[in-house]
């Protein structure tokens, strides 16, 4: 096993550097053509010795870089996605530091047609090839190769689930010898009890066991997890425990970190990837900005019109309730009469819709160009100083009022804070104020679960539409 897992990983460590050469042949190739229609000796024209020695270091910092985001860690509980988004990060810092050695070492080849080139091709041939790998995995596993023996700890529902998903996907690689507890809770024809746990060790020396998986309670059996784990600490073996032990699987995921060698187990409830989040945050930097600048003649003429319609500031400026309950200012173009929030205690028993918010559709306040701007959702363009500010995304739960804040009921609905709120999200291209407030609510947790920058891709593509219907503006 240990043989076999050895050379797996120096074949993924290979094909990746002969991935890296390739490129990097193929992008020069590909620009030196384009430069140079005839193209002549190629490889004995390009190659200097500072180039050999760029290319050298290039190997070694490729190779550092995969394996520092675990690359050649085994994925049998990895999801394809995971690795992909994996490799897009060590192919994208990869060549962010091949060029700047190449910089240093004043190398010719090295510009952006080239770097462009080279990151498409290394980062299509390195999934390409991860891809074929995994299927060849698949294929041996099914043959009952390259498995590993797993021992579970416990038969209570938890571990019979996490049993039966196992069994169904082969794929994985997993054999499970049985399971360890003082008594069988759960009856099935495949499960077979190897012994209690005050004799797990004798399992250990009966069997070849590569992983134990803990699905016990932590609470009730600390002393016997604490051995489990002594044992397994002194044979090398690994340990896994079923999270939902900890934190509810439907919402909560976990991440292991460290601080110097100290392990920190994790747990959050919304979007963790920092790398794809910093993809969302100049994704909102570059549109806001571009729209903002493209958009100025329009914020004039608004503004002017505004000043025309009614007495009164051209801004509607509140207080909203933000990322993990952090208070920001909220920019919306004025479509109120200025007293409009002086008003509204005397007006809620016309409210409209349910929940703690506050619609009345015919609202009285309303000025006749804010109707306008109101069915339009052109009074929501300011709020994209808010995601210059950093206050907001362009998509995300939309930020309530302080008043409607401090009205929730129930404390799950505030986990919609878990995020930063948004111009558009489910809600707004799902029927807006036609929906009720507990499937507003229940459409904000959907996004927050679900998260992915398709997702919010989406999103953005069918706010246009709705917002040209007006479905549920007031």
């Amino acid at each position: 096993m240990f043989f076999r897992r050895t050379l797996l990983l120096t074949l993924y460590k290979l094909s990746d550097i002969v991935i890296l050469l390739c490129s990097l042949v193929l992008a020069i190739d590909i620009c030196h053509y384009l430069s140079k229609p005839s193209l002549t000796s190629l490889l004995s024209t390009w190659m200097t010795v500072w180039d050999f020695i760029v290319i050298t270091v290039a190997t070694l910092i490729w190779h550092i870089i995969f394996q520092h985001l675990g690359l050649y860690e085994s994925k049998r509980f990895q999801r394809k996605s995971e690795e992909f988004v994996k490799i897009l990060k060590a192919t994208s810092v990869g060549i962010f530091f091949i060029s700047g050695i190449a910089s240093l070492f004043d190398t010719g080849f090295i510009h952006i047609d080239f770097v462009f080139v080279f990151w498409i091709s290394a980062t299509f041939l390195t999934i390409s090839t991860r891809i074929t790998m995994r299927m060849i995995m698949v294929a041996v596993r099914y043959r009952g190769r390259n498995l590993r023996h797993m021992v579970i700890l416990g038969t209570n529902e938890r571990a019979v689930q996490f049993a039966e998903k196992i069994r169904a996907h082969k794929e994985m690689g997993y054999n499970i010898l049985g399971f360890v507890d003082n008594e069988c809770k759960t009856e099935a024809e495949w499960m077979e009890l190897l012994s209690d746990l005050d004799h797990f060790s004798e399992v250990l020396d009966r069997h070849v066991v590569d992983e134990v998986v803990i699905a016990l309670p932590i609470q009730s059996f600390y002393r016997e997890i604490r051995k489990v784990l002594g044992l397994c600490e002194e044979q090398g073996i690994k340990v896994r425990f079923i999270a939902d032990i900890l934190l509810d699987p439907s919402h909560a995921k976990a991440t292991l970190e460290y601080m110097d060698d100290t392990p920190i187990l994790t747990l959050y409830m919304g979007p963790h990837d920092g790398f794809l989040l910093r993809i969302k945050r100049i994704m909102d930097i570059t549109i806001s900005a571009l729209a903002l600048i493209l958009l100025a003649p329009l914020f004039v003429m608004i503004g002017i019109l505004i000043k025309i319609d009614s007495r009164g500031p051209i801004f509607f400026v509140q207080g909203r309730v933000g990322y993990n309950k952090r208070r920001f200012e909220f920019y919306k173009f004025r479509t109120m009469t200025s007293d409009a929030e002086k008003r509204q205690a005397e007006m809620e028993y016309l409210n409209e819709v349910s929940g703690p918010v506050f619609k009345i559709r015919d609202d009285p306040r309303v000025t006749k160009i804010g109707k306008i701007l109101r069915k339009t959702s052109m009074d929501e363009l300011p709020q994209l100083f808010n995601v210059l500010k950093c206050d907001m995304s362009l998509v995300g739960p939309r930020p309530l009022p302080v008043r409607d804040y401090n009205r929730f009921e129930k404390n799950w609905q505030k986990r919609r804070l878990s995020v930063k709120p948004g111009l558009t999200c489910l809600w707004q291209i799902q029927g807006r104020n036609e929906l009720s407030f507990e499937k507003w609510i229940e459409l904000d947790m959907e996004y927050i679960d679900n998260w992915s920058l398709l997702l919010d891709l989406r999103i953005l593509a069918k706010t246009i539409p709705a917002v040209i219907r007006g479905t549920g503006a007031m």
